[in-house]
């Protein structure tokens, strides 16, 4: 391992375990296991409890430990799951240890277990991420173990949980850390372009296409290509990606030569893609390619004992000498662990940096960090409007809110257009004419 790899083992910690066993159903008498984590169940082969009940769903349901807890998550089965009285799809609930679970005809126990051994090994971070938390830990040790092989990853995780780090760092500390790595944001290219910026296009392909164009995974040939938002691909998308995985060619946009490549495929989406498999948004045979290896990263409102540390962290890394507590009244560290940062760790970090640019706390919808300005108040600078013509009153209205919409969009990612079409989920084009109108002038994409 590069020194970017911080595997420090500090202490082993002891472990518990789910256990899961049906009870009543086809697989009568099959019992999983697992630690702190998830396990999947359904008849989808992937699953970490496969089942041959044809009521149940491909990807059914999944059932966790998360800090003692045991959370079952239903992400959109066909029949639900039922527990007790309620039926559950689509969503997520607490169970006891012992409680039951009902997926179509089949009946499983879920009970809380000691495992009989010790935890992983702990460690300071990974790449550029940080994390002490048990789910943090989990997740870095996962991937500091796959960065040592060539298996596919499906990073999954909240606009700003760090997806892009964690593939970045898996490419560093692998075999490939010399060659290319390639990112392809689909969901911030238009649908039509994305064919042409996968696979590139020959001269004359389509209206425009004057010349030659090496897509990204010719780009990314002996590298890696990081595909962020993969569940935004369209399903014929989906099916050439597919063939370029099973065959390792493809051909250009508009061409006939077959292209040649060995790259390593590591993807990352918002979206629970079982669900989308199980809706038939997304193939089942190109989930299996893509998931080998999975790997979520949690939200930051799930880690709040972490804020303090990350503060610090982003202190140090920003240059500044002082502890949270010296930049920070313990009133504004209390309000920072109770804000559900939607933005998560990237929203934490653009904060501190404001923070450090005004030499006072950048204003958050967090109560406890001070007052709102006029301009941040629904009503005080609004007034004016109410004597104004109804339709001229409103695109008053929403210039002013496109325009402070906007600002606090460019700052929470620094400027960058690319992420900023991301978040918003606006097509970048129309992002830089709402940029240009409002006179508002980002970084770029670098």
């Amino acid at each position: 391992m590069s020194e970017g790899t911080h595997l420090k083992v500090r202490r082993a910690l002891p472990v518990l375990a789910l256990q899961l066993s049906v009870v009543a159903g086809d697989d009568v008498g099959a019992v999983a296991r697992v630690g702190e984590g998830a396990l999947s169940i359904g008849t989808a082969a992937s699953n970490g409890l496969v089942l041959t009940d044809p009521t149940v769903s491909r990807f059914h349901v999944e059932v966790a430990l998360e800090k003692g807890r045991i959370v079952v998550t239903d992400p959109g089965s066909t029949n639900g799951t039922r527990i007790g009285p309620v039926l559950l799809r689509g969503g997520r609930c607490e169970l006891d240890s012992g409680g039951e679970l009902v997926l179509g005809d089949t009946r499983l126990c879920v009970e809380l277990v000691a495992s009989g051994g010790a935890g992983a090994e702990r460690c300071d971070g990974f790449g550029e991420l940080r994390g002490s938390s048990a789910v943090m830990q989990r997740a870095l040790g996962d991937l500091a173990r796959v960065a040592q092989s060539e298996v596919s990853l499906l990073l999954q995780g909240e606009s700003g949980t760090g997806k892009e780090l964690a593939a970045r760092a898996v490419h560093d500390e692998g075999a490939r850390a010399h060659r290319s790595f390639v990112t392809v944001d689909c969901a911030a290219i238009a649908p039509s372009l994305v064919a042409s910026a996968l696979f590139g296009h020959e001269r004359g392909a389509f209206t425009g296409a004057d010349r030659r164009r090496i897509g990204a995974i010719e780009q990314a040939h002996g590298g890696t290509l990081f595909l962020d938002e993969v569940g935004e691909l369209s399903l014929e998308l989906q099916a050439m990606l597919l063939g370029v995985l099973e065959r390792r060619s493809f051909q250009r946009v508009g061409g006939t030569e077959l292209v040649r490549v060995d790259v390593r495929v590591i993807c990352a989406t918002h979206r629970d893609l079982r669900a989308a498999v199980n809706t038939g948004a997304f193939r089942l045979d190109l989930y299996y390619r893509l998931a080998t290896v999975r790997v979520a990263l949690p939200p930051l409102r799930e880690r709040v004992e972490e804020i303090r540390p990350l503060l610090a962290h982003f202190l140090a890394e920003l240059g500044d000498p002082r502890s949270p507590e010296d930049v920070l009244t313990h009133e504004q560290l209390v309000a920072l662990e109770r804000h559900p940062w939607p933005g998560n760790v990237r929203e934490l970090r653009n904060f501190v940096s404001a923070t450090l640019a005004l030499g006072r706390p950048s204003l958050l919808d967090a109560p406890g960090l001070g007052a709102a300005s006029p301009d941040d108040r629904s009503d005080g600078g609004d007034e004016g409007l109410y004597a104004l013509d109804y339709k001229v009153a409103k695109r008053e209205l929403l210039d002013r809110f496109e325009r402070r919409y906007l600002e606090r969009l460019l700052a929470r990612v620094n400027g960058n257009v690319r992420a900023a079409s991301r978040e918003a989920r606006v097509e970048r084009n129309h992002l830089t004419e709402l940029l240009r109108r409002h006179g508002l002038h980002p970084r770029g994409d670098a």
